[in-house]
């Protein structure tokens, strides 16, 4: 039996693929691919020649599976630390989903983005310190990731002391390696270099993303909180 989502509301959506509560558990996530976005429709626009691939290579729920597998299987559990765990796949009356962890504040809200979060309170020291400590966390485990885009990083608040302040950074998306990085035994060292260079440029977004709200707009509806069904972009400074 399936899983019925067709009458909920998403709370969110990436490039790709919508995401929702689980009806049944609340601390849980379920991302289903995107209807009008069709794996056919991905592989068309990455263009040649990864036009000529199957479509399996497209599926990021599948990979997204097989990935967080991996770390369960192969790494400290620790790892899921910065990460949020993965719970299977699970069928729902929208497609396959991939069921995850869901990040929430101590309200009981779910954590909003890092870009979210730089876009409403700027990159403060607490924020700062946070950033840094997820960097550390990537190179003691030597995550296979691709890019850490801001949208996919989300901000978990705690309250401390009658004020809220962060309490971690967690990664959502965007994980697995690809390309060089993904060979089988690669050494070490050049796993840290590879990841080393995520980790920098992880930094060069964060200074991307001030340079292009310069113009007082929000640059993209991903990683944003739904609104009657579409992302709830914030109002120009």
């Amino acid at each position: 039996m399936s899983l019925a989502l067709s009458a909920e509301r998403p709370f969110s959506r990436g490039g790709n693929r919508l995401c929702f509560v689980h009806p049944e558990h609340p601390n849980r996530c379920i991302k289903v691919r995107r209807p009008e976005f069709t794996l056919e429709d991905y592989r068309r626009k990455k263009g040649f020649p990864k036009s000529l691939l199957p479509l399996s290579v497209f599926d990021d729920n599948a990979e997204e599976f097989r990935v967080l597998r991996d770390f369960q299987q192969n790494y400290s559990d620790s790892i899921f630390d910065h990460i949020s765990r993965g719970y299977g796949m699970i069928e729902t009356d929208l497609g396959l989903g991939i069921c995850s962890e869901l990040i929430l504040d101590h309200s009981g809200e779910i954590s909003m983005s890092l870009m979210l979060y730089l876009w409403n309170f700027g990159y403060t020291d607490e924020c700062k310190r946070a950033v840094e400590v997820l960097k550390k966390h990537w190179m003691d485990h030597l995550v296979p990731s691709r890019s850490i885009l801001l949208h996919n990083i989300v901000v978990e608040k705690r309250l401390e002391g009658g004020a809220e302040s962060i309490n971690r950074l967690v990664v959502i998306d965007g994980l697995g390696a690809t390309g060089i990085a993904a060979l089988p035994f690669l050494p070490r060292r050049a796993r840290r270099y590879l990841v080393g260079r995520k980790v920098k440029n992880l930094d060069e977004r964060i200074d991307e993303f001030f340079e292009s709200i310069k113009s007082g707009k929000y640059p993209g509806p991903n990683g944003l909180p739904m609104k009657d069904g579409v992302p709830d972009i914030p109002a120009p400074r």
